[in-house]
């Protein structure tokens, strides 16, 4: 039986990954948390991966609020960065695969067409920049890794799916930008890439997001549709919630992904954002 440990395991992503191998007789999943496993510790990353001996390590921690990471910034480079660095080591000592999850915020959200893998990385706050970090760390010390970038990522937890449907429990209005634009993923359909691609050799950069594009106020819009909500949505620029939120990060304004290199070396395909996230409220809402 093979061991994958699960890093992260109780966040959107590991949830999921659980999930996705759950019945899988030939996969044991050694899941782990911060109060189980410090990626920032070397020696205790060390420890854990000798004694296991996994034949993969599926990298799900991370410090994802993008607001803190810029008042954050040691903890965030630990654990977005050095944190995969030291899972990178001890993967290679072991031999063991990496999959380390990375983000839409390393480009500048500049851009007017989707973002491809070779195009140039250039990211405005410290939550893209320290995620960089890590990829890069992963490239200069894992042997056998899968680097895959996500964005506008849904599951078990607290996301923007489930904060919209809070909101419209008490809100006739709810005001979302609308010059944001984006690729809104599951964290089920992110689990099943990772599940494709890691009995491969297929290594490398990779994006992996749901097709097709719209607002963060579009998005709002489908997840009040779906759920029979009369909410409506107030479509404001990026500049009005920065004036009502002046603590807010930089965010890219068009961080579309295009997954490139799955089209180039793989059949695989993700489903639309609109089916998937269909799939998803009914999903929570049984």
């Amino acid at each position: 039986m093979k061991k994958i440990i699960v890093t992260g395991c109780n966040g959107q992503l590991g949830v999921a990954m659980n999930k996705k191998y759950a019945g899988n007789d030939g996969i044991e999943l050694v899941n782990t948390d911060v109060a189980q496993l410090d990626i920032t510790d070397v020696d205790k990353v060390l420890e854990l991966v000798r004694e296991v001996r996994p034949y993969a390590i599926i990298n799900c921690a991370a410090h994802t609020n993008v607001n803190a990471c810029e008042t954050d910034v040691d903890n965030a480079y630990r654990i977005n960065a050095i944190g995969p660095r030291n899972l990178a080591v001890a993967a290679t000592e072991v031999g063991a695969k990496l999959v380390q999850v990375s983000t839409d915020y390393v480009f500048s959200g500049e851009a007017d067409k989707p973002y491809r893998e070779f195009d140039r990385t250039d990211p405005k706050g410290v939550y893209g920049a320290s995620k960089l970090a890590g990829e890069n760390f992963v490239r200069d010390f894992a042997e056998k890794y899968f680097i895959i970038r996500t964005a506008w990522l849904y599951g078990e937890g607290k996301n923007f799916v489930r904060t919209m449907l809070r909101l419209s429990e008490t809100k006739e209005t709810v005001r979302v930008v609308r010059d944001q634009i984006g690729s809104p993923t599951s964290a089920d359909e992110l689990a099943g890439v990772i599940a494709y691609l890691l009995p491969t050799d297929n290594y490398g950069i990779f994006h992996g997001t749901c097709e097709g594009a719209c607002s963060w106020a579009e998005f709002a819009e489908e997840i009040f549709r779906l759920a029979g909500k009369s909410t409506k949505v107030e479509a404001i620029s990026t500049e009005e919630y920065v004036r009502d939120n002046p603590a807010s990060a930089p965010r890219p304004a068009y961080s579309v992904l295009e997954n490139y290199m799955l089209k180039l070396t793989s059949d695989y395909c993700f489903a639309d954002w609109q089916k998937a996230i269909a799939e998803y409220m009914r999903e929570i809402r049984l």
